[in-house]
């Protein structure tokens, strides 16, 4: 019984981390074309772009519309904080 659950459990939650939202050390790219990619495939909607304090700052809506910001370090392309904002 205690298996059962635990397949279950894992075949249900399984789909949504494929969906997962990127992290902090993911490396999405240097340029908008690859983090733009990357942070869609990872289900983020790139809205806009800017510089903000040495950083790259990505503004993206998730699949429940919330609005998140992703910096990116432009020398490396990996994410170094995201913010989220309702």
């Amino acid at each position: 019984m205690k298996r059962i659950a635990i397949l279950t459990t894992l075949v249900l939650v399984a789909p949504l981390s494929a969906l997962a939202m990127t992290a902090v050390g993911d490396v999405v790219g240097t340029n908008p074309q690859d983090a733009t990619a990357a942070l869609e495939k990872a289900g983020c909607s790139v809205r806009d772009f800017e510089a903000e304090g040495g950083m790259i700052e990505a503004k993206c809506t998730d699949e429940a519309n919330r609005l998140w910001e992703v910096y990116i370090d432009p020398a490396s392309g990996a994410v170094k904080k995201i913010s989220g904002k309702d």
